[in-house]
């Protein structure tokens, strides 16, 4: 996209206001459906699990602390952030940035979650430091741990019914073995391998034991992503594979920029590609509810904001639960029906992002990057800011006690308030876009005087304009969707001056994680120097629907193909896109939960067993009744309840079907619509 439609598209800086604590995105649309994905910034490598009537989940955090998130909910779809299981990680001056080290792209990752007798159970790896065993009475904590005596990679645990305890882990080979009582090592003899290499497994084992036969779910990540999962009738097998319980769900995200080559300048960053079958759903398990629904839950890559979490509903077929619904199994709808059972409440979403610092601690939702200097940063010395002593750093990846939280998508911006009396020679602090390549906003103090400083490592572009001021408001403005960001400043609040170009984010695999905002504090010339104080940090979410819009009940509206310059048209009772065929004038009903019937005259557009479109007198039943929803770039998309699959056209015959399985990152799914509002009766 070009700039110049980027910043038409509501990222125009000269002239803004601070943003106001307002909206963020909830999956839950209030009205009995939700939408994926769970959590619009990353939650990657989730394990999901009921205890009663409790859902409980923990995912991968890599090297940031807290590390190892436990979030409850009761109905799956709206969570609440309880805390941490592993507060302070200090197993060696790499994970305290100390002596050159570091573990970016390390710590952290690929938890199993389990509870068994009364105990809540995360099996972690941690690099260098073997597996880990975590253990809490209360999933709130506190949290224990043990180290194992080796490493199982990405292990998925099973506690049998029989008392035994399995576990298996590996990349495409898997293997199995019992662990001990204490769970702190596996069984001598124990050890076989259960699936070989060319079987078409992955990695990210998930093990369940369901109606008495054993699944393992898996994570295939190259070339066409998807999740395989094998099953057998012993722990041991043999194993029979399914090479796709999930396949291709991406709901139509594209791939984005990434980096190719060395993780540091000059970077190498791949242009954006519509290759099928790489931003998908590929990693994750099930859950049962207690009212007997199946229900999966996986990560989709989506570009430089990170991994995200995806809900499906799941079929079983043939011993196999797929995720999809019938007739269109191993694709996941965008907004479906809620889960049956759970407790009804106001939507609402796990973290409260905006803190002003006037509590006694931090808000949850914020980590550190590597374990901090307790010594170095404090809410108590000055009541109401956030204060960081600058300590000797060369850039922004080596800097102690850097602030940071996920990002949030699509569009959002995080602004701080900076004060900057305690600045020293040498030191710089600000708002930082941490990745790869990395981007700050800050004030640098050097030779006694201060300086706006934009601070861009793709090309160690530096931008830098004097400052005689004390505080000073910092912004960055981010669109996820097309991955164009801008920094901006303002000295009273109101008005906001870009400051630098914009640039491109991108995904990167150097620290594993999509972009963090942070708030940083440095001496770069090899020294402690002064302080910096925050005074608040708020995250302004313009699209906290994402790019959703309101479905049009009760109006008139024309559907046309997107790409195509024709309307849908009525001909002899049937449904089709022709040459000279008037637009078709559809009146929207509301048929509840965000379903619609598309009504013409005294007739509905209907779709039959085979998926075929025509116009059928009468009352509209689940033949012509549609689930309305988008793609993530907000194109709307209408599924047959008939048919599971979706209302599209063929670009050769211009006939009209429910067919497609969904949408596609190269577009050629034919079944996003542009959804025309028109004055009249339908007709």
């Amino acid at each position: 996209m070009a700039w110049a439609t980027w910043l038409l598209a509501g990222f125009l800086l000269c002239v803004a206001t601070l943003p106001a604590a307002a909206q963020t995105w909830t999956a839950d649309n209030g009205d009995g459906t939700f939408t994926n994905p769970l959590f619009y910034d990353e939650f990657s490598d989730p394990d999901l699990i009921r205890v009663g009537d409790d859902y409980y989940l923990t995912g991968t955090t890599m090297h940031v602390m807290p590390g190892l998130p436990i979030l409850h909910s009761r109905d799956l779809v709206n969570w609440k952030l309880l805390g941490y299981a592993f507060d302070r990680m200090d197993l060696g001056p790499d994970m305290r940035l100390e002596g050159g080290k570091s573990m970016y792209g390390q710590g952290i990752w690929a938890p199993s979650f389990r509870y068994h007798d009364g105990v809540f159970y995360i099996f972690s790896n941690i690099n260098g430091h073997t597996t880990q065993v975590f253990r809490a009475t209360n999933p709130a904590g506190p949290w224990t741990r043990t180290p194992m005596k080796r490493s199982l990679h990405d292990l998925g645990v099973l506690f049998d019914d029989d008392g035994k305890v399995y576990v298996v882990w590996g990349y495409r080979e898997v293997r199995m073995a019992q662990l001990n009582a204490a769970l702190d090592d596996i069984v001598p003899g124990s050890e076989r391998v259960i699936i070989h290499a060319d079987q078409g497994m992955g990695e990210g084992a998930h093990l369940y034991k369901i109606d008495g036969r054993y699944y393992i779910t898996s994570a295939w990540y190259s070339g066409r992503m998807r999740m395989p999962m094998a099953r057998a009738d012993t722990p041991y097998g043999p194993y029979e594979v399914n090479h796709a319980v999930s396949l291709d769900e991406g709901w139509g995200s594209a791939e984005g920029y990434r980096h190719r080559g060395a993780p540091k300048p000059p970077f190498d960053i791949v242009p954006p590609t519509t290759t099928p079958g790489r931003n998908v759903l590929h990693q994750g398990g099930f859950v049962q509810t207690p009212k007997g629904e199946w229900w999966g839950f996986s990560m989709t890559d989506f570009n430089s904001l990170g991994r995200l979490t995806g809900l499906s509903p799941v079929t079983w077929k043939d011993g196999w639960p797929f995720f999809g619904l019938p007739g269109n199994l191993g694709r996941t709808p965008r907004t479906w029906i809620k889960p049956a059972g759970g407790a009804t409440a106001k939507p609402f979403a796990p973290y409260a992002r905006d803190d002003a610092f006037t509590g006694p601690d931090l808000g949850r939702v914020w980590q550190w990057n590597h374990l901090p200097d307790d010594k170095r940063w404090s809410l108590r010395e000055r009541p109401g800011f956030l204060r960081l002593h600058t300590l000797p750093a060369t850039d922004l990846l080596t800097a102690r006690n850097s602030l940071t939280q996920r990002a949030i998508g699509p569009r959002s911006s995080p602004t701080t308030v900076l004060e900057t009396n305690g600045l020293r020679d040498g030191d710089i602090a600000g708002l930082a876009l941490l990745g790869l390549p990395w981007r700050t906003l800050g004030v640098r103090r050097e030779g006694g005087a201060l300086a706006i400083e934009f601070r861009d490592q793709k090309d160690d572009t530096r931008v830098r304009v004097p400052f005689a001021g004390k505080r000073i408001w910092l912004r960055a403005d981010c669109d996820y969707l097309t991955e164009q960001a801008r920094f901006s400043y303002s000295l009273d609040g109101r008005r906001f001056t870009p400051i630098g170009d914009p640039f491109v984010m991108a995904f990167q695999l150097r620290t594993f994680q999509g972009i963090r905002y942070a708030l940083f504090a440095l001496n770069d010339r090899g020294r402690a120097g002064g302080y910096a104080d925050f005074d608040s940090f708020a995250v302004a979410e313009p699209k906290s629907k994402g790019l959703m819009q309101p479905v049009p009940l009760g109006r008139v509206v024309t559907l046309t193909p997107q790409g195509s310059a024709m309307a849908l048209s009525a001909h002899e009772g049937s449904i089709l896109v022709r040459s000279g065929g008037e637009a078709a004038r559809f009146r929207v009903r509301d048929m509840g939960a965000g379903r619609v019937a598309l009504a013409l005259a005294d007739s509905h557009l209907s779709i039959n067993a085979t998926g075929d479109a025509w116009l059928k007198p009468g009352a509209p039943g689940a033949g012509e009744t549609f689930q309305w929803m988008e793609t993530v770039y907000g194109e709307p998309m209408l599924m047959s309840l008939a048919t599971n699959r979706y209302l599209s056209v063929d670009p050769l015959s211009g006939q009209v079907s429910a067919t497609s399985p969904g949408a596609r990152s190269d577009r050629a799914d034919h079944a996003r619509f542009l959804v025309t509002e028109v004055a009249g009766k339908e007709r």
